[in-house]
């Protein structure tokens, strides 16, 4: 694997490298310092995942954003930014970019988020190939049938919104992997939605008062702080 990020601060770049090669799984690296420089550098190096800052000399993270996605690349894509309003995020996501993250950043945090869509690089639109190669997913007392769009918890039917089952069954196919609040929301609502990423924790809380045995400590939809939510594995 091999990741790249463009970014006119030196100090950006040198921290990125090290998340890339040493935090994460020592994945390859390779930059840029400005927006026609990265891309240059994505069509040589062809990297297996992008992380864009806004504020780039010659074309911001943006424009570079939306050229590769008009060339027909579905690398992922991480917009870096100093700005945090639902404003900026809507721009980002409507370029195609696949994540948000707002300087300053941890290292942690930037690299589960590599981790996440890496691992997710080749699902399609819709649950992915984990849910298409079977029928249905069963984790403690919780079933939760992909085709038929119907959970059971202990045999009895779980009545969820058609949004609720969706957020559900996503994470479902998906399980230990993290997902941010934008993540889902994109992925729910489309790239389009321009609401408060705050709409997912109410729709997650109330997943949780209808599966869990005791929502403040859930052990389906858990909480991953300062990032997002996952799905249990047990």
């Amino acid at each position: 694997m091999k990741i790249m990020v463009a970014d006119d601060e030196e100090s950006i770049r040198i921290v990125v490298e090290h998340i890339v090669t040493e935090d994460c799984n020592g994945y390859d690296f390779c930059c840029a310092s400005d927006g026609a420089e990265a891309l240059k550098v994505f069509a040589a190096e062809q990297p297996d995942l992008v992380i864009l800052d806004v504020m780039m000399p010659k074309l911001n993270g943006f424009d570079v954003c939306s050229i590769l996605r008009k060339e027909g690349s579905t690398v992922p894509i991480i917009i870096l930014s100093a700005k945090g309003d639902i404003v900026d995020k809507s721009i980002g996501f409507k370029a195609g970019a696949d994540d948000y993250l707002v300087k300053p950043f941890s290292s942690l945090e930037l690299s589960l988020r590599i981790e996440a869509l890496l691992r997710r690089r080749n699902i399609k639109d819709g649950y992915g190939s984990n849910a298409e190669k079977k029928e249905s997913c069963k984790v403690g007392d919780l079933e939760i049938f992909f085709n038929r769009y119907e959970a059971k918890l202990r045999g009895k039917r779980v009545e969820l919104t058609p949004k609720e089952f969706k957020i559900l069954a996503y994470m479902a196919a998906h399980p230990g992997d993290v997902f941010t609040r934008e993540q889902l929301l994109v992925y729910v609502w489309g790239e389009d939605y321009v609401g408060e990423s705050t709409s997912i924790a109410v729709f997650i809380r109330k997943i949780r008062e209808k599966i869990e045995d005791e929502p403040s400590k859930p052990k389906y939809l858990q909480t991953v702080w300062g990032v997002g939510y996952k799905f249990g594995e047990k």
